[in-house]
């Protein structure tokens, strides 16, 4: 079967399309995972009868909504640190979907938007979450790293970061370990997982979504999802968003805002998006709301300083920005007067932007998709200040088919082979003495 018709069987089946720019061995997969994503994985498990949902050593009756207290670790001595997992079992059959929230334990948009999930506003007879009317499971993890969220410290007490060391170790270091039994009891029954986090420290993220765009589950899953950006990616070597795909566990990781910072518009991105993904899969009722275009990245250019000093950044995040402007502009309190700017090097989208003031030469303070084609629909979708204002943030767009949305390919290769390489090193110091530059991708 030729290319082409390859094109046209995926549209046909899947109500979707994929562009002819990506790479051939890249859209090869794609397309694959567009035509096994048709069926939603868990659709075999929507042919059985509702029964009792088991968490770790409790049970949730159908129809019912339950927190329970989770530990992080087995230990009759010192903090077991107990995690509130919240299960609504439904009372109609369908899949199993988790949603986290902090990961990194100074991530906060996770814990603000999945408690505000649960709240009334969302829960409960005649909300969009109805126990009684749900098709499947949902369970709901607001914070998972909660020495770090004490803390306010992204890394766990012995310095490590519990997403990258999935699937962990029951006899291996305490991150290990934790990682371990939330990967167990938490994400490995699940049939898809929403992991809420945003930039580290130093830096904030336009709301985006991050997964494997050949794993079907991960793709279908993000495209649900309802927004503009997505990044193909793999997860990180010992994300848990990693090993999950590796389990045929469809994952997502959403992006947004800043660490230790609350985010209005991010919260709301992070509840339109849930809500979008459980419409998809046929969970709660109501069609998904999509948007006018989606960028799907499959790489991206860095802005780097050439001097040292302070930032000021002249250009926020989501703003679109044309080769040779100024985004920034760089002082030195020492030398009164000295004004060096930051250019961009091509027209693109920025996708993330540096918050900490201090920068050295060759630092990044900008994450930008390049944008060659497609240039007059991405402009259709940003506001006065040529700023793109993510679907979820100002309501909901007008409903239209899968087919109606442009899909505008971003090519090239991520930095050092992560989406987020370029602000850090992959292999920096494991304990908490890092660097803004040397924190990982979420």
């Amino acid at each position: 079967m030729s290319d082409s018709s390859k094109r046209k069987s995926a549209k046909n089946k899947s109500s979707t399309k994929v562009s002819n720019q990506l790479p051939r061995s890249r859209r090869k997969k794609v397309e694959q995972a567009l035509e096994d994503g048709v069926n939603p994985k868990g659709s075999p498990r929507s042919k059985k009868k509702p029964k009792i949902h088991r968490f770790a050593r409790s049970r949730v009756k159908v129809g019912t909504m339950r927190t329970i207290r989770f530990p992080l670790l087995e230990t009759e001595m010192g903090d077991p640190w107990p995690v509130r997992v919240t299960v609504i079992h439904g009372s109609k059959p369908g899949p199993v979907l988790t949603l986290l929230g902090a990961v990194h334990g100074d991530e906060l948009i996770g814990p603000m938007a999945l408690t505000h999930l649960l709240g009334t506003q969302f829960c409960g007879p005649d909300r969009p979450i109805d126990p009684e009317n749900l098709a499947g499971t949902i369970r709901i993890v607001p914070v998972v790293n909660l020495p770090g969220y004490r803390m306010r410290s992204r890394y766990f007490p012995d310095g490590r970061d519990l997403n990258r060391e999935s699937p962990g170790s029951s006899k291996g270091n305490t991150t290990s370990r934790v990682a371990q039994r939330v990967f167990k009891n938490i994400i490995k029954g699940s049939d898809y997982v929403v992991d809420v986090h945003t930039a580290a420290r130093g830096r904030t993220n336009l709301p985006q979504i991050r997964a494997d765009l050949a794993d079907p589950a991960s793709n279908l899953m993000a495209r649900a999802f309802g927004i503009e950006v997505i990044l193909d990616s793999l997860g990180p070597r010992g994300s848990f968003r990693r090993s999950a795909n590796e389990m045929d566990i469809g994952y997502v990781t959403y992006e947004g805002g800043g660490a230790n910072a609350s985010d209005a518009g991010a919260v709301q991105v992070v509840l339109y998006g849930i809500l979008n993904i459980m419409r998809s899969l046929s969970m709660i009722s109501g069609n998904p709301s999509r948007p006018q275009a989606r960028l799907l990245a499959h790489g991206s250019q860095w802005i780097r300083a050439d001097e040292g000093g302070l930032l000021d950044m002249r250009t926020p995040a989501g703003r679109f920005v044309e080769e040779g402007e100024i985004v920034a502009t760089i002082t030195d309190p020492e030398r009164p007067g000295a004004i060096a700017t930051v250019i961009s090097p091509v027209q693109g989208l920025l996708i993330c932007t540096a918050t900490n003031p201090y920068v050295n030469s060759g630092a990044p303070v900008g994450h930008i998709l390049p944008i060659h084609r497609g240039r007059k629909t991405v402009e259709s979708m940003l506001n006065e200040d040529r700023i793109l204002v993510p679907s979820g943030t100002d309501g909901d767009p007008p409903w239209r088919e899968e087919t109606e949305v442009d899909e505008i390919q971003v090519e090239g290769e991520w930095f050092e082979g992560s989406v987020d390489g370029g602000w850090h090193s992959e292999h920096g110091p494991p304990m908490s003495q890092v660097s803004a530059e040397e924190e990982a991708e979420s």
